[in-house]
């Protein structure tokens, strides 16, 4: 069967839609007619943006005004004849633009399979069972089950609805969600009209319902208009940026430097053609070209380190912005919580019963006395309605199988215990609609046939229910609710939830008509409790951020009660807790909060019975503060607050799609603890970062340096042009990418966090270019003018005297980038194993550059003798120790 999409599927009623796919709405699809479609049909993906191929990749490490700098003095090299010198620079260009060419090429893919990561979920009826499936596995005739915060992930015809709104904003601009139905609309009927249809890249942000597969890929409507919605570009860093406008800069910099040395040269008598080329090499060594390459290797690699550990960027930008924030706010559920929702307990009138025991039957008790659901009415009731009120299914038994909310699942596992499975209470009370859970009135109901009367089960919110309800049930049936009543249930819920539990409240009512208003005249059964243990590495966790000096807020929309038990239990707030209930902060506006207010808002641990709308109204005022904002959330609603955040953080388990999208990263594994993970990584690339720019500053200032002073003081030239280009690409890229790859030392999570408004160079760092690029200059030099006088060396054996100094020197200058309060021996940088890897490389060509002779002889490095080699190896060793010196002289002081 290959059917495709049916012609007109929203004017067509939904029996009639299921003929011609040749499904069943209510078993789906079989596995082989999956296969046989997906055959037929294709992947269910839009054709993505074309990803930059290794031709322009390749083409990119030419395009530079450097290269092209760099090609003129290869060409002025060949038309005077000097055929061995263009060829070296032609062989120097090749390397420079290899290196960045595999390491670009690395970095692209890196960040197309990181975007692979976070594929989308969707659920779906196959072989009448519910399961969760890759979206890119839709096939026309597919059942897809809905529910609030799901991002359609096909164009669907609706066959079944509850309160299910869409918001189609992405296809007809229109941002008020549109309500879906069942019923078949107008042939004629536009798009944002078609309220019988859900189509790809929507979002639900109300109800539940079920569709049917019309069409997927680049058949559906959004596939048809896909340049439209395909609009994500490759973002640029704001690190990035930094970096080439410091690029730029540089290069103005150095073309000035590089006239100055050109002009002084020919003035002190030297070859006009020879200081053309030394002042283009100069200004070639003096810009650290490969820093965009290094960064991007640099990010990427931390990119890759945290999606090992289950933190998945989907924005470049995000990977800086983690090292600088300030505030954590947090959910409770699933985040700090391990999210495995257990039932602890039931209230029902005039007793608490709690579970004993895992198997069915008699498992409940009040007291000491056993209890049978199937002779207490209260009791057996409550474990009913939980069972029936809801849109979770335990599927085979298995976890895998398992399909809904935590809370949902608990109740239906409950019941399954006391012998009271949802599927043998459905059949007694078949299931004929369901009023999705209203986030207004904080409950949802089911209808259920109850013989020749109608059953309604409803579950929600204990105040919620507690006030809609009109009796409550007691031993001998219903009896009407007083105030004295509700209030005794209320401090039983209250009393409850100090304890750590989460209640809902479990109400029903008996009519006539299946069409009642289900929330009207309910009898109150009773309240369970249900228990959700904080993760065992999440108390660690929220030490090591306050040790990092980042605060962590819990958001939840539990009891004030409930939430500041499991707030202590996490380690939250440094003594007494701050809790401020949600309707206290309710419909404030920011911009024109009292001073009282926000103060109180600021220095709050635990924000309790909260709304989605509130989340983005807190964000905005800790950000007005000065704060970096991170903020987790899975809802749909939660999507404006994560994209208001400076760092978005969806979940990737029970997050929905709507907030995913919205994020800036998505914990795979929904733990806290992979938060604070990834914001160490976030400030060990930063701060490796800032290494290599350091680094290869002061190595390119003292090329400059050197040739330059040497021309200015009338000094034979300590270095040859090839000799400065062989220099740039030893001792400047692989030093620098191996600091661009470290991981990090102990101290960086007990550091407070930077301001995301300081430059990657300060004050200090420009001190520190400074300094190292003057003793790399006065060993250097110092070097060349003792193999001149006292050595007696002839002036060709004193530049390669000087060649080595300045290049051993570079190479022990990738010490002096350790942190000024680490350690001298052990420090990020000593314990880089890809710093000792560089270093061993580069001593490799180094002494292939003098030892082998056609090599020595193409660069002009006559052998200098033992006498010259024991001076440039102690030369090189000055600027190391002075260096040493400047950090420990530098280093903050403890108080």
């Amino acid at each position: 069967m290959t059917k495709g999409r049916p012609e007109n599927p929203h004017a067509l009623s939904v029996a009639d839609v299921a003929v011609r796919l040749e499904t069943d709405p209510e078993a789906g699809l079989s596995h082989r007619d999956v296969g046989q479609r997906l055959s037929a049909h294709g992947p269910n993906q839009l054709r993505r943006q074309k990803t930059k191929s290794s031709l322009a990749i390749l083409a990119h490490q030419f395009s530079s005004v450097i290269v092209w700098l760099l090609a003129a003095a290869a060409l002025m090299s060949f038309l005077l004849g000097d055929i061995a010198e263009g060829g070296a620079i032609i062989v120097v260009l090749l390397l420079n633009g290899a290196i960045g060419f595999f390491t670009e090429l690395r970095a692209a893919r890196s960040m197309e399979a990181l975007m692979r990561i976070a594929e989308i979920k969707t659920r779906v009826r196959r072989d009448g069972q519910q399961r969760m499936i890759d979206a890119h596995g839709l096939v026309p005739g597919d059942v897809v089950i809905l529910e609030a915060g799901d991002v359609v992930t096909a164009d669907l015809r609706i066959s079944r609805a509850s309160n299910l709104q869409v918001d189609e904003s992405v296809l007809t601009g229109e941002s008020v969600p549109v309500l879906k139905a069942e019923t078949a609309t107008d042939r004629e009927a536009v798009l944002g009209d078609r309220t019988s249809m859900a189509f790809k890249g929507t979002a639900i942000t109300q109800g539940t319902g079920e569709g049917l597969v019309v069409a997927t890929g680049m058949a559906t409507e959004i596939g048809r208009i896909s340049d439209l919605v395909q609009s994500a570009q490759s973002e640029a860093a704001p690190l990035e940026r930094r970096l080439d406008r410091l690029g730029h800069r540089l290069v103005w910099l150095t073309f000035v430097l590089a006239v100055l040395t050109i002009s002084a040269g020919i003035l002190r008598g030297h070859d006009v053609v020879a200081m053309i080329q030394t002042g283009v090499a100069l200004a070639v060594a003096a810009v650290p070209e490969g820093l965009p390459v290094v960064a991007t290797l640099s990010l990427a690699r931390g990119m890759w380190r945290m999606a090992r550990r289950n933190a998945v960027i989907t924005r470049l930008s995000s990977v800086e912005t983690l090292g600088a924030t300030t505030v954590i706010l947090t959910d409770k559920t699933g985040t700090l919580t391990e999210n495995r929702m257990t039932v602890v307990g039931y209230l029902v009138e005039g007793r608490d019963v709690g579970p004993e025991g895992h198997g069915e039957g008699h498992i409940l008790k009040a007291g000491d006395a056993r209890l049978d659901p199937d002779e207490d009415k209260a009791l057996g009731w409550a474990i009913r309605i939980g069972a029936l009120c809801t849109n979770a299914e335990l599927g085979d038994g298995g976890e895998d199988g398992h399909a809904g909310d935590p809370m949902e699942l608990a109740l239906l596992q409950a019941a399954v215990q006391a012998g009271l499975s949802r599927s043998e209470l459905l059949k007694d009370f078949p299931e004929i609609r369901e009023h999705a859970f209203d986030p207004a009135i904080r409950m949802m109901a089911t209808v259920h046939e109850d013989g020749d009367r109608f059953l309604i089960a409803v579950k929600g919110a204990p105040e919620a229910v507690i006030d809609s309800a009109k009796y409550g049930l007691g031993p001998d049936g219903p009896r009407p609710l007083d105030a004295a009543s509700r209030k005794a249930w209320k401090d039983r819920s209250s009393k409850a939830a100090q304890a750590g539990n989460r209640l809902l409240g479990l109400a029903m009512q008996q009519t006539e008509s299946g069409e009642a208003d289900p929330y009207a005249g309910l009898t109150l059964v009773g309240l369970v409790c249900l228990n959700d243990p904080v993760r065992g590495d999440v108390p660690p966790a929220i030490r090591a951020s306050r040790a990092a000096g980042v605060r962590v807020i819990m958001l939840t929309g539990d009891h004030a009660d409930t939430a500041a038990a499991i707030a202590r239990q996490a380690g939250l707030g440094d003594g007494d807790l701050s809790v401020i209930e949600g309707h206290d902060i309710s419909g404030i506006d920011p911009d024109a909060i009292s001073e009282e207010t926000r103060q109180r808002v600021l220095s709050a641990d635990v924000f309790a019975r909260v709304a989605p709308e509130t989340k983005l109204v807190l964000v905005s005022i800790f950000q007005k503060a000065g704060h970096v904002v991170a903020m987790t959330g899975d809802g749909v609603n939660d999507a404006p607050a994560l994209k208001q955040a400076d760092i978005g953080i969806a979940m990737g388990k029970r997050g929905t799609q709507v907030a995913q999208e919205a994020a800036h990263m998505v914990l795979r594994d929904d733990r806290f603890a992979t938060i604070i993970s990834a914001m160490r990584q976030g400030r060990v690339i930063f701060d490796n970062i800032r290494k290599f720019v350091v680094y290869l500053m002061s190595c390119n200032v003292s090329e400059v340096l050197v040739v330059g002073l040497a021309v200015g003081i009338g000094l034979p030239m300590p270095l040859l042009p090839l000799q400065i280009l062989f220099l740039n690409l030893v001792t400047d890229v692989f030093p620098a990418f191996a600091l661009g790859l470290g991981r990090g030392d102990g101290e960086v999570m007990r550091k407070p966090p930077r301001d995301p408004k300081e430059q990657i160079l300060d004050r200090a760092r420009w001190r520190l270019i400074a300094v190292l690029g003057a003793l790399i200059t006065v060993a250097t030099l110092g070097a060349f003018l003792l193999a001149l006088t006292w050595l007696a060396l002839a002036p060709a054996a004193a530049v390669t005297v000087a060649f080595l100094t300045l290049a051993l020197a570079q190479l022990w200058n990738v010490f002096n980038m350790r942190d000024a309060d680490a350690g001298l021996i052990s420090n990020d940088v000593t314990r880089n194993a890809y710093v000792w890897g560089a270093i061993v490389l580069c001593l490799g060509l180094i002494g292939f550059a003098v030892g082998l002779p056609t090599l020595a002889n193409l660069l002009g490095l006559p052998w200098p003798g033992p006498q010259g080699l024991a001076l440039a190896a102690v030369a090189s060793l000055v600027p190391l120790v002075l260096g040493q010196a400047w950090l420990a002289f530098t280093r903050p002081r403890k108080r």
